[in-house]
This record gives structure tokens, sequence and C-alpha cells, in this order.
């Protein structure tokens, strides 16, 4: 790919909700005290080719309706070169989502942003095994990744089949809500990317020891933590309805040029004012 389908400008423009955000690639130092996979493969592009803008529109919690009201107009305005886009993980939780609605509106989404003329990036869902009473919404899932792939084939768009990575069977690939990657599950997510972009790159797999196997006692524990601090505050904000995107804005709403050397972080750096719109909380 060499982003020039509108002479030598070359805009990257992610849309969506925590998956892209960044959620688990936690930077204090960064909008909304995430990184993620997106800035990584942004700044690799930087570094590849002079003239790289970036805008990351996606944010936590938002479902596939409120994407397209609050991130396909800014995207379409911005006339990107390169789109991202995952979108619907969230409506695939909810009870009561009808799937074939949701289908139709992903699909209308995609066909809007494969107008632009930009390489389009689309996204399955991964299973995540959270725990045995969501198996029911592993066919949910898999209809949902069956129609992503017909349209990528349909608009030519490129694939990142995230369903298929086994790598992620390993749970230090994701963080411990164990619905989000980790930092090493995001830095492997952006050299999956970049790979189906043709760039190469220098990130190296993450080489780890076999996992340590926990006896009953330290699974016990592992469960009660992950009850206490996530299962509960979530069903509470269900209850309540409200999401931990409610009062955050997009980390990055315009295109930034990358600084080839020291990347987002040197921006920052450069742009302080770039963290204005980050509560505390989010740090």
């Amino acid at each position: 790919m060499d982003g020039s389908s509108r002479g030598s400008q070359k805009r990257f423009v992610a849309l969506g909700d925590s998956f892209t955000e960044g959620v688990g690639d936690w930077n204090p130092m960064l909008p909304n005290g995430v990184r993620g996979w997106a800035d990584r493969v942004a700044e690799k592009l930087a570094k590849s080719e002079k003239g790289w803008e970036y805008a990351n529109l996606a944010v936590r919690s938002k479902r596939l309706r409120q994407i397209v009201a609050d991130q396909l107009g800014p995207a379409l305005a911005m006339e990107p070169t390169l789109v991202t886009l995952y979108a619907g993980g969230n409506d695939i939780l909810d009870v009561g989502t009808d799937m074939d609605a949701l289908l139709t509106q992903y699909e209308e989404l995609v066909r809007a942003l494969a107008d632009t003329g930009a390489m389009l990036v689309l996204f399955t869902g991964y299973d995540v095994k959270v725990n045995p009473l969501l198996e029911p919404l592993k066919r949910r899932n898999r209809q949902y990744n069956e129609h992503v792939r017909a349209l990528a084939r349909e608009f030519d768009a490129v694939l990142v089949d995230y369903w298929c990575f086994d790598e992620y069977a390993d749970r230090r690939m994701w963080d411990s809500d164990r619905l989000h990657m980790s930092k090493a599950g995001h830095k492997f997510l952006a050299r999956q990317v970049l790979d189906q972009l043709g760039y190469t790159q220098a990130f190296k797999p993450r080489q780890w020891e076999p996992p340590l196997r926990r006896g009953p006692r330290e699974w016990i524990a592992a469960q009660r933590t992950w009850l206490n601090d996530w299962v509960v505050p979530l069903i509470g904000r269900k209850i309540r309805g409200v999401t931990l995107g409610d009062h955050l804005l997009p980390r990055w709403p315009e295109p930034v040029r990358v600084p080839r050397k020291g990347g987002l972080r040197r921006y920052v750096q450069e742009h302080p004012d770039a963290l204005a719109n980050t509560p505390d909380w989010a740090r």
C-alpha cells in the first residue's frame, strides 16, 4: 500500500469502540489513558513513509448505531486513504439485539466507507472465553463474522480475521477484565494489520514461557477478583443505563501528523492540549 489514491495525502482514520480506542493497552501519557493497536499502526506508517496523518474516532462502549451517528460523518469529511472499522461487538453482548437489523446497519456503514475509495480494513470478532454462561453468544459471533467476511470479499476490503488467531488463547494476551486485549494483545494485532497492509515491521512476537497452571485456590481467588472488579460494576452500569464511554471524546478527533521519531508520545509532548479532554479517571 502506498497511500497515493489522493495524490500525496496519506490519512488513516480508525472507527469503532474500545477495541480500536485501545482499552487494555494502558498509557496515562496519551489521550484517554490508552495507546492500542491503531496508534501502533499509525506510528509504523509514519516511520515507513513521510506525511501520514492519523485520526482515531473510536470510543469505548459505543454501539453500532452510535458509531454511525457520531463517527461516520467526521470520517467521511476527513477524506481518508485508509480506514479501519470494527463495530457491533457491544451490540452482540446486549440482550435482545436483532442480529438481522444489526448486520443490515453494519453493511450500510461498510458501503459508505468503501464509497470513499479508501483502503478499507475490516475485522472479525474473537470468541472470548470469559464464562460458560456466554457460550450462547457463539452463534451470534459466527453470524457476524460470516457477514464481515462476505462484505470484505464484496468490497475488496482487507480482512483481519481476528477469530482465527490462536495466539489469543493465552490469557496473557488479555487485560484483567478478560474482554479487552492486553498490551501484548494490542502489539500482536498491530503486527497482523501491518502484515495485511504489506508493511514489513520490526515488532517481534512476545516469547513467553508456558503459563503456570493455577491450583483450585488460585483459580477461585482469580474468579472472585474478576467478579468484584469487573462483573459487578458492569452489571451496575447496565442497571443504571450508563457506560464507561459516556463522558469520553475521541482520542484523536482531528487528523494529526504523526512524528516519525518519538511517535504520538512525542506529539503529546509538543501539543499538551491533546490531553485536555481526558478526564482524570481515564488516565
